[in-house]
Parts: structure tokens; C-alpha cells; sequence
């Protein structure tokens, strides 16, 4: 297997102290690398702005994320742009514009409109919207949907690493918008193809994740959920993919936070199985203001995990991740 992905060194990982009664003592983080772990502003600064927004983005990383991570989808003329769906009508403004009425169409049980539906000159006559319907509605219709080199563009004018997630890639390939040559073509051009590469690639399917790690020596992550959300009989406990086949093409796991602890907060083993592997863990998604158990709060989630020794964690609000890693830390 390639380079395992370390990610980079957070300076409140080093020389850092534990609470007041143990003074002096310095914070050992046990992660795959001994240092802080990475806080992924997930699709930006998702809870304060509109989701996959160059602002939300730039606001993640004023913040102190370490990693930006946008989700890529593919327009009709094969332009990766930067969506969590490839339904258009949660996150953006589509809706309202009559021009595009008559694109709204069925796949699958949903009727919506689609983004392989729409060039990316299309595309840019829409805003973005806030999907949460508790969170702040006031930036909504202002921003315009970025496409992934414009945010790896952003990424490298602050120095920050991106984590991009290929959504649907079979589905995409399968109506002939195969995504993987536009993304080798990317990562190629702009030097990020190597293991040291200021990015990683991320994806549900294992499959393009296997084609890709065929291309490029770019550090890949592989996402994982419970097996129950396929198999209602099956151990809630059991990943999609088994870590053993995941290290044989990628250098990370991206699991669900349910994979790693238990609803009291117990670890599962998770984390020390895919560390004896040789993957990084990267668990998925830590968010203020979506309640996690009954007396149970995101800061305590939060040091819950990052003492099981995680890599990174996915933030919605990337702010709150940081404070808590860095009270952990003792600054």
C-alpha cells in the first residue's frame, strides 16, 4: 500500500498540557502520526453558511480548519463542481427559476432536478441556499456554486490541505459523466497526484476508489457506514466495506462516528483495528446543533472520539471542533 496518510502537523499537538491538576504534564495524542488530530471543515463552515460555498469555505479556514472538504458532482459538459447531491433543489435556488421548470424530472422515486441535466454555464445562474432549516437563513441566494479547482484554488492561496468527496461516481459513469478522467486530469495538473499531495480523495463507492488508485499515488479515503442501513439484521457494530480489503487500495477510513462509539460512549475498537492496518480515521459528522443522545452534548462527542485517538473528524462547525481540541490540548 502507498504512503500511509498522515495528514499534517497541528501545532496544539506539540508541548501542549492537560487540565490545571496535571500541569506540566504534556497531551499525548494517540493518533497514527503522535500528533493533533485534523479538523475537516465538512462542506465548509456548513453551519454558519450555506453549504459548498467558496464564503463557507473561506470562513472554515479563517476559523483554523485544517482541511476543506468539498463534495464533487458532474455538470452535462464535464465540469466537477462542488454539490453534496446531485439534486439540485435543497441547496440551491433552481427552484425559482422559470427558465428551468421544465428540467425537473423523476429518477428513481425522487422528482427534482438534477445536476448532469444542466451545463456548468447553467449552473452558474444558481445560489446557493442553506438546507438546515434551523440554521442561518440570512446568506441565502448570494453565493455562487464553485467548482472543485476554484476551491482547490482557495485551498492553496491559505495553505490548507482539501479532502474531496466523488459522490455517485457509478452513477455518473453509467449515464456516460465517468468523473475519474476529469479528476486525474485535476490532481495531474496541479501536482497533487503524489502520496505527499495536499489532498485526499474520498468516496463511498470501493470500487472507484480501486480504478482510481490505479491512476494517481494520491492518498485515498475510504467512507464507511453500518451495515445495518442495508441489512436491518445485521451487527450495527459491522462497516460496509471490511478494513482489511479497504487498506488494500486506500490509506484512510471515513466511518460514520457510530462505528467508533457506542451511544454511551464507549469504543467499539474501531479506531485501534483500522490504526493496526495502517488507516488513518477520519469519523463523520460532528454537529452542534443536531442532538447526539440524551445528556450527551457535541463537546462531549468530541472528546469522546479524540480520545480514541481519530486522525481528523468531519465538522459542521469546525470552530466548536477546534476549541475542543484545543482545551484537550491545554492551550
Amino acid at each position: 500500500m502507498r504512503q500511509i496518510f498522515m495528514g499534517i502537523g497541528i501545532l496544539a499537538g506539540l508541548a501542549a498540557c492537560t487540565p490545571a491538576e496535571d500541569a506540566q504534564m504534556p497531551h499525548v495524542w494517540t493518533t497514527l502520526n503522535g500528533q493533533a488530530p485534523l479538523v475537516i471543515a465538512h462542506r465548509g463552515a456548513s453551519g454558519e453558511r450555506p453549504e459548498h460555498t467558496l464564503e463557507g469555505y473561506t470562513l472554515a479556514i479563517e476559523q483554523g480548519a485544517d482541511v476543506i472538504e468539498p463534495d464533487l458532482v458532474m455538470t452535462s459538459d464535464g465540469v466537477l463542481v462542488v454539490r453534496h447531491d446531485h439534486y439540485l433543489s435543497t441547496t440551491t435556488d433552481v427552484a425559482d427559476h422559470p427558465e428551468f421548470a421544465d428540467r425537473r424530472r423523476t429518477q428513481g422515486d425522487q422528482a427534482d432536478w438534477w445536476v448532469e441535466d444542466f451545463t456548468f454555464e447553467e449552473i452558474r445562474t444558481l445560489r446557493a441556499r442553506q438546507p438546515w432549516p434551523q440554521r442561518d437563513q440570512s446568506f441565502n441566494d448570494q453565493f455562487l456554486i464553485p467548482t472543485f479547482e476554484e476551491v482547490l484554488d482557495l485551498a492553496a492561496a491559505h495553505g490548507v490541505r482539501t479532502e474531496p468527496e466523488v459522490k455517485v461516481p457509478g452513477h455518473f459513469a453509467a449515464i456516460g459523466l465517468d468523473p475519474l478522467p476529469e479528476l486525474v486530469r485535476i490532481l495531474r495538473e496541479r501536482d497533487l497526484d503524489g502520496a505527499d499531495a495536499s489532498t485526499s480523495i474520498q468516496c463511498f463507492e470501493p470500487e472507484f476508489l480501486a480504478r482510481l488508485d490505479g491512476e494517481v499515488e494520491t492518498p485515498l479515503l475510504m467512507l464507511v457506514f453500518p451495515m445495518i442501513e442495508l441489512d436491518p439484521t445485521a451487527d450495527p457494530l459491522t462497516p460496509t466495506v471490511a478494513l482489511a480489503d479497504a487498506a488494500g487500495f486506500a490509506d484512510g477510513v471515513g466511518p460514520s462516528k457510530s462505528l467508533i462509539i457506542t451511544p454511551d460512549g464507549g469504543d467499539t475498537g474501531f479506531v485501534a483495528a483500522a490504526h493496526a492496518l495502517g488507516l488513518a480515521v477520519h469519523p463523520w459528522t460532528f454537529r452542534d446543533d443536531v442532538p447526539v443522545a440524551e445528556g450527551v452534548d457535541v463537546e462531549t462527542e468530541l472528546r469522546q472520539v479524540y480520545a480514541l485517538g481519530v486522525d481528523g473528524v468531519f465538522a459542521d462547525f469546525p470552530a466548536t471542533a477546534l476549541r475542543v481540541r484545543s482545551e484537550m490540548s491545554g492551550d
